[in-house]
């Protein structure tokens, strides 16, 4: 396995021209308006007024609704819609937080829910969309995850749901422009198979994103940090994924064109400033809008059936050993990945092209305050890993991974060994 350079050994920096982006844009991706641009927030109102969507809860954790400077500018933007803030979500996303959001909205009559914050706020809200749909109750939801999954099953399949959600992220965890997310019935100790049980569905596209970046401004640069691999892993993935096409490829690529420069300025140790957040921003939408999450998503999830760790964690740690791993085996699209992370190809060969695309990813990793070994995580043990490896495996992600790559469970501890 190719070896993953030190802060001593890095490349000669290169960093093509940067494309300029516009001030502000609308753009309209599976039903959900994007709309990016500082100070978008002041017009959420409005928008909900042209709408006819009605008045609005506001999702979000209690450190989100405890932060004046983000919350001020949301209130202001709801004005008369604003039917009241549910500050009660959590990274672990426990159904029953869910339900709770459900009982406040129907205490305040609200159509539509504001998410507000990092993934889980965003995951919570729409998952909650679908609890109301599916109309089970939570003794009936818990009764069928004990009997097994194929009576969990999805939530609302086939079902659009009433309530709406609008998406505004503060963090560059990538969740916001998507229908993803899931959320657990049981924890480990609880469930009947010492694994978590999770339920989701795929059925709660927001109906906007406001992507506003004086927003993510509010937030503390050690959570921006520690979302910023997981986003930017995104534009990484998609390019090697067995279904990437030309398409997805050129979001991909120009996001990782913006994020490389604008992460380690935003929320690591470079100087930055306003242009870089709005790159950041720009950036983290752009590898979403056709992502193909794969082999490094994977990773995380297998640490999420032993741990309570926090996914951009995990990415920070494997994404250069996992690439590393995959350049080894296949050619894993290189020279796309290379056109984003300033890479120069011309008249180099494969070997050169894929050592130097891992270096500029733990660069960007090194630029921030996150972990880059295992063991220095808190929630760690050795001894787990060849379960956890296990679980990387055979999770539903690595049916995406380059079509020639076979990962089987000793391949994947070798990269978690590494990793260490």
């Amino acid at each position: 396995m190719r070896s993953i350079p030190t802060a001593t050994s890095r490349r000669p920096a290169y960093r093509p021209s940067m494309l300029p982006i516009a001030d502000s844009f609308e753009h309209v991706h599976r039903g959900c308006e994007i709309r990016y641009g500082r100070g978008r927030i002041a017009g959420l109102g409005d928008w909900l007024d042209d709408r006819d969507l009605g008045d609005a809860l506001v999702v979000c954790g209690s450190n989100t609704g405890a932060n004046d400077a983000l919350m001020g500018p949301v209130r202001e933007g709801l004005g008369d819609r604003l039917a009241g803030v549910f500050d009660g979500t959590a990274p672990d996303k426990h159904v029953e937080t869910a339900y709770d959001l459900l009982d406040a909205r129907a205490e305040v009559g609200a159509s539509v829910l504001v998410a507000v914050g990092g993934g889980a706020s965003l995951d919570i809200a729409r998952q909650a969309t679908l609890l109301a749909a599916d109309g089970r109750d939570l003794g009936e939801l818990r009764a069928d995850a004990e009997t097994g999954p194929d009576a969990l099953g999805d939530l609302a399949a086939g079902t659009d749901p009433d309530l709406s959600v609008v998406a505004v992220p503060t963090t560059f965890a990538g969740a916001d422009v998507s229908a993803g997310g899931s959320l657990e019935v049981f924890s480990a100790a609880e469930s009947p198979t010492g694994q978590p049980v999770t339920v989701s569905g795929s059925g709660a596209w927001p109906v906007a994103d406001v992507a506003d970046p004086a927003l993510f401004e509010t937030t503390p640069t050690s959570v921006l940090a520690g979302s910023a691999m997981n986003g930017f892993d995104k534009g990484i993935e998609t390019p090697y994924a067995r279904d990437a096409s030309p398409v997805s490829d050129a979001a991909a690529v120009h996001g990782l064109r913006l994020l490389s420069d604008a992460l380690p300025r935003v929320a690591g140790d470079r100087p930055g400033g306003e242009a870089a957040t709005d790159r950041a921003v720009v950036g983290a939408l752009l590898v979403q809008l056709d992502r193909k999450i794969s082999v490094i998503h994977a990773f995380g999830h297998g640490f999420a059936r032993r741990y309570d760790v926090q996914q951009g964690a995990i990415h920070a740690v494997v994404a250069p050993h996992a690439l590393a791993s995959l350049f080894d085996r296949v050619d894993a699209s290189r020279r796309a990945l290379a056109a984003g992370l300033g890479v120069r190809t011309e008249g180099r060969d494969d070997d050169a092209v894929a050592e130097d695309v891992v270096e500029a990813v733990a660069e960007v990793r090194d630029a921030l305050d996150v972990p880059s070994r295992l063991r220095d995580l808190p929630e760690t043990d050795e001894v787990d890993l060849p379960e956890i490896a296990e679980f990387v495996a055979a999770d539903p992600p690595m049916e995406r991974a380059p079509a020639d790559l076979d990962a089987t469970a000793e391949e994947v501890l070798g990269v978690l060994r590494a990793a260490w």
